[in-house]
């Protein structure tokens, strides 16, 4: 008998994450997480600080190896780094003597691809994010919104499946990081992503999310997922309407009663 279809993007079953610290003591990280992500969604992450949201990231994105369960991506195993994932950390990590352009284009280089077949699509990336004028200043010359709006644009000139995003905006002052979410939203919009975003922010993590996923302290696991019911396009206004404010509620208490929050 053939086996169904598996229609979501992202499959994640009974996975398990134990290590061994340098002084030889065993940590169970993660346990029994079951997700499914739906191509196209833009799901957030929250949990108490130490519960496993980065180490889930880098285990999906093929950077860290699980200790037992299945992920699979467009019905593939990820056993290890894949091109069709784009990962974004807390810090933009731009190369210092590359322009924005050739920052942009890194992934293009380290893939052995063919540069100038990608040259279009990045300046095509750079008008996206706001970048357009910029493609041949340094990081340096740039504010820290500007180079993780660069760094988005290198996890997208390969065009993956999805993004994983870790933290991206914690380092920016509260303005600054407003605006990235809004800028983010609208990114996400237009290029048509999954997005897979870690937050210690309730706020943040409400405001972005189709659905958000609520951990446990360490060993994580999935506590709870919570739909948000908000319209799109957002805008900041909307964190004043009660189905914001129920959502952040409902994280709240689930993270009082589990464990605080950072």
């Amino acid at each position: 008998m053939s086996q169904p279809i598996d229609q979501n993007l992202i499959t994640i079953e009974r996975l398990e994450k134990t290590y061994t610290t340098t002084r030889g003591e065993m940590v169970h990280a993660l346990q029994d997480i079951n997700l499914r992500i739906r191509e196209g969604e833009f799901v957030t992450v929250v949990g108490p600080s130490g519960c496993g949201k980065s180490t889930l990231l880098k285990i999906l994105g093929g950077l860290l190896a699980k200790s037992s369960g299945r992920i699979s991506l467009k019905g593939t195993p990820v056993d290890g780094p894949r091109r069709d994932i784009g990962i974004i950390f807390q810090t933009p990590v731009l190369l210092p003597w590359y322009t924005v352009l050739d920052n942009t284009l890194l992934p293009i280089r380290v893939l052995g691809l063919e540069r100038n077949q990608y040259v279009d699509r990045a300046r095509e990336l750079l008008h996206l994010v706001g970048l357009e004028g910029f493609e041949h200043r340094y990081p340096f010359e740039l504010s820290g919104g500007m180079q993780q709006r660069n760094a988005i644009t290198r996890a997208l000139i390969h065009d993956p499946a999805i993004l994983l995003m870790d933290e991206p905006f914690g380092a920016l002052d509260a303005m600054t990081r407003e605006t990235m979410n809004l800028e983010l939203l609208r990114i996400w919009q237009e290029a048509k992503k999954t997005v897979f975003f870690i937050t210690h922010s309730i706020p943040e993590a409400v405001f972005l999310a189709d659905r958000v996923i609520v951990m446990s302290a360490r060993p994580g696991t999935v506590l709870q997922e919570i739909p948000v019911c908000l319209p799109r396009p957002r805008d900041l206004d909307m964190m004043g309407l009660p189905e914001f404010v129920e959502a952040a509620r409902t994280i709240r208490h689930l993270l009082s009663v589990k464990g605080a929050l950072d």
